[in-house]
């Protein structure tokens, strides 16, 4: 032998020697961490959060990678057969590494396609990176790639390999996984999409901004073309179905579930926070924290859809039409309501984020300000269903225009469970972020402080509905007179009943006044009173708290309402019913809420009784023109000047408070006949009860009584209207003025219906793991027997994952064994091209 042959065949055992140690080594570890065998059984890739609503509709997501897993029965064929002929044409005959594709990329280098199968574009996007740019670099993160792919396929069968690619596939706009991409561009879940739609999601997978039907619709139907060529050369489909699929337009029906869209967004935010606290404080079994952006938790909220979409609509239906009021009153359309507060547009115009770019850009502070009095095109916020309309304005004037905006609060909540029903913080989330339900959101309360104060007497003084009152100014010492001003008060005597039914501020100090000797002890035993509720706003005793000078949020008020329908008993609101992980492993549950007794039944239904004389007799009593009937019990709210209008208000079986106001007090009704919390606040309960009541699949009963409690033999008789015969309720808070006729124009048209700000989005919630028992979501048949095909729940429990899959595996043989011996003659197999 010639010494020339040995050296080769020398240098090709060394090369291959060579080869085989790089590959040992590699799958060691020694050029990178390898997966371990429990990694590839259980990989993982970070999954969106899921927020489910108590019907089980998907409301919204927490993501850094939108992101939700699929199984491949839930995944369309077409998807399947468009992948495989576009991206791997032999992926169901190799294991893992394509032979014949790899001898052609080496031999063209790579000019007429690639050599990446499935199996290893999973493995790069699982456990390898981004696909390295430096050569030596890229060629080991190959060798990688080959040893992963093929350890995933001795532990996957090609239908999970599948599955699991489609999961952690990129579709552009931040969009991950089939799931999710067939929600957002066509609004449809994988299982239902059609040929072409499968065609054009995976034609993105080329280039997810690039072939993004959104971004470049034009090369996104010349993609799918492509993708339909791929699937005839493969004989999936037909040239003559091809062709006449190719003729349809793509029809999109784009849709990403953002902070901004789906369901209850002030609620999200809400939650969000809620959320993060709880993953501080909870660890998965491996140690590390939960994180809610990456770990696929889901999270059962206690809220209802139709509710939500019911206060949505009540809330835009009438702050659309009291903002026609308020924008014809004098000093808004002048702009006089701005005179002497150039502070407040200077610190809005710098924290606005056209200051902030312009400063970046290098330009000076009087330059910046130059700019905000010039027009230029924008959108700003419109009532109508866009919530925007396109318009040219200074940026100055846009601060002013979305600064007079009204703004709004609503929630609703069942009182007994305290699980939340519907949350609506403001009137546009995506304008005005700002949530004016939270429970950070403070605002003077006014007179719906008055039935905590009268359940204190009812409670611990002795008082009753008949027990005669003073409506005169009261004094208390040091602490001055209250109110401040004796104007509104009549100084006559009237029942309890009476006092708040007409909300008599004198009277109300009167009663204050009864609860201690001293100057301030009835002011300080009040306080105390509110902390038993749970209100953790900072309540000084002062006496004028009587009149509601106070600020507690509409939250914290909803709390301290709900012992009145609960019979004494005050429950914690609820946002979160239950936690699970991405498996359905219940981690939390919170049901039933928290729990506890403040009064007595006897007094809770004593001031149910009187608050409805409130909605009767009283300042409440314009809720009959609406056509509420049956058992509501409410109080009525004004702060001075007209800044703020609450009304909070309760039938047997739900509680809802609602306020009204804008962000600067200093942007009120002049009217208190128009600013007050009967004309500003309560129309919108009252829409809302409407709606509600006339949707039988809520169970809202319009014939619900409050329950008398077994110890009360008698029923209280109420004499409303004694002693103040022909008296009609006045102003609630102080220093109210009227306005004049030149103030306002009330709109001829009415209220007019606008559509809710959020949608009921399509997706319900898909079950992970073994299903929990959850009160809010209907049960599954359990008594459904198992196909023939399909082994009893209890025996596959008992397999480990392994077994399941080599079983999988056995039946996948089985029937590609049958396929073969029924296709005697298989058609010839195509060269793999990647397109």
């Amino acid at each position: 032998m010639r010494r020339s042959v040995k050296i080769f065949w020398r240098l090709v055992l060394i090369g291959f020697a060579s080869f085989v140690l790089i590959l040992l080594l590699a799958n060691w570890g020694v050029f990178g961490k390898m997966p371990s065998i429990e990694d590839l059984e259980n990989p993982s890739a970070s999954i969106a959060s899921e927020v489910i609503a108590d019907d089980g509709t998907v409301m919204g997501k927490y993501y850094l990678e939108d992101r939700t897993n699929v199984e491949f029965h839930n995944i369309s064929k077409h998807i399947v057969s468009a992948l495989i002929a576009t991206e791997d044409e032999r992926f169901y005959s190799h294991s893992g590494i394509d032979g014949r594709s790899l001898a052609r990329a080496v031999v063209n280098l790579g000019k007429e396609g690639g050599a990446s199968t499935i199996s290893q574009q999973l493995a790069l996007n699982l456990f390898t990176g981004n696909r390295a740019r430096n050569p030596v670099s890229r060629g080991m993160q190959k060798l990688k790639e080959w040893i992963i792919a093929i350890k995933l396929e001795r532990n996957f069968t090609k239908d999970e390999i599948l599955a699991l690619y489609l999961n952690t596939v990129p579709f552009g706009d931040n969009v991950y996984g089939i799931r999710n991409a067939s929600r957002t561009f066509f609004q449809k879940d994988p299982d239902v999409i059609n040929i072409e739609e499968a065609a054009v999601l995976v034609g993105m997978l080329k280039g997810s901004t690039l072939y993004n039907p959104r971004v470049n619709p034009k090369l996104a139907l010349d993609r799918r073309n492509t993708v339909l060529e791929q699937m005839v050369r493969n004989k999936f489909l037909t040239d003559q179905e091809a062709q006449k699929l190719k003729l349809k337009p793509i029809a999109l029906n784009y849709k990403k579930m953002d902070e901004n869209a789906g369901l209850a967004p002030y609620f999200r935010m809400v939650l969000g926070q809620e959320m993060k606290k709880w993953c501080k404080e909870h660890k998965k079994p491996n140690g590390d924290n939960y994180d809610l952006y990456r770990d696929g938790l889901k999270i059962y909220t206690t809220l209802n859809p139709r509710m939500q979409l019911y206060a949505e609509e009540a809330v835009s239906k009438h702050i659309s039409y009291m903002q026609k009021i308020l924008n014809s009153q004098s000093n808004i359309k002048n702009g006089s309501v701005w005179k002497g507060r150039e502070d407040v547009l200077n610190k809005a115009m710098k924290d606005s984020d056209r200051w902030k770019n312009l400063k970046k850009d290098g330009l000076s502070d009087e330059e910046i300000k130059k700019t905000f009095s010039k027009k230029v095109p924008m959108k700003i916020f419109a009532w109508n269903n866009k919530r925007e309309t396109d318009t040219t304005m200074t940026p100055m004037d846009s601060i002013k225009y979305h600064r007079q905006m009204l703004q709004a609060g609503f929630m609703v909540m069942d009182p007994i469970s305290g699980e939340i029903k519907a949350w609506v913080g403001g009137i546009d989330f995506k304008n005005f972020k700002f949530d004016h339900v939270n429970p950070n959101t403070r605002r003077q309360v006014g007179s719906t402080i008055k039935p905590l104060l009268y359940g204190l007497a009812v409670e611990e003084a002795g008082f009753t509905p008949n027990t005669t009152v003073v409506d005169v100014q009261q004094s208390f010492g040091s602490y001055g007179q209250v109110p401040a001003t004796g104007a509104s008060c009549t100084g006559r005597s009237m029942p309890m009943s009476s006092a708040l039914a007409q909300s008599r501020n004198c009277a109300s100090a009167y009663i204050m006044k009864q609860l201690g000797n001293n100057s301030n002890d009835g002011p300080r035993r009040f306080v105390e009173f509110l902390q038993k509720t749970n209100m953790q706003a900072k309540v000084d005793a002062y006496p004028s708290i009587a009149l509601g000078s106070c600020e507690i949020s509409l939250y914290e008020m909803m709390q301290a309402y709900s012992m009145f329908p609960g019979r004494g008993f005050n429950s914690k609101p609820l946002m979160i019913a239950r936690i699970e992980d991405k498996n359905g492993n219940v981690l939390e549950n919170f049901l039933p809420a928290q729990r506890k007794e403040i009064i007595s039944e006897v007094t809770a239904y004593t001031i149910a009784l009187m608050m409805q004389g409130v909605i009767k007799n009283g300042t409440g009593r314009r809720m009959a023109s609406y056509g509420i009937n049956g058992e509501v019990a409410g109080k009525t709210g004004t702060t001075n000047d007209n800044s703020d209008a609450w009304f909070m208000g309760y039938t047997p079986q739900l509680l809802a408070g609602a306020w009204v106001g804008c962000d600067d007090r200093f942007i009120r009704f002049n009217s208190t006949n128009v600013g007050q919390g009967s004309s500003a606040a309560l129309p919108i309960w009252a829409y809302f009860f409407s709606k509600a009541y006339d949707d039988k699949t809520l169970g809202i009963d319009r014939e619900a009584k409050f329950s008398k409690p077994e110890v009360m033999s008698n029923d209280i008789i109420f004499d409303y209207l004694n002693n103040i015969r022909g008296y009609q309720p006045g102003a609630e808070g102080e220093d109210m003025g009227n306005g004049s006729s030149e103030d306002y124009l009330i709109p001829q048209e009415g209220a007019m219906e606008i559509g809710a700000e959020s949608e009921i989005p399509v997706e319900k919630a898909k079950p992970g793991g073994k299903p929990a028992d959850n009160p809010l979501v209907p049960k599954v048949d359990a008594q459904k027997p198992p196909s023939a095909t399909q082994a009893p729940a209890e025996e596959e429990d008992n397999l480990s994952r392994r077994e399941k899959r080599r079983l999988r595996r056995e039946q996948e043989r089985k029937e590609k064994e049958n396929n073969n011996q029924q296709n005697q003659q298989p058609p010839k197999a195509v060269m793999p091209r990647r397109d």
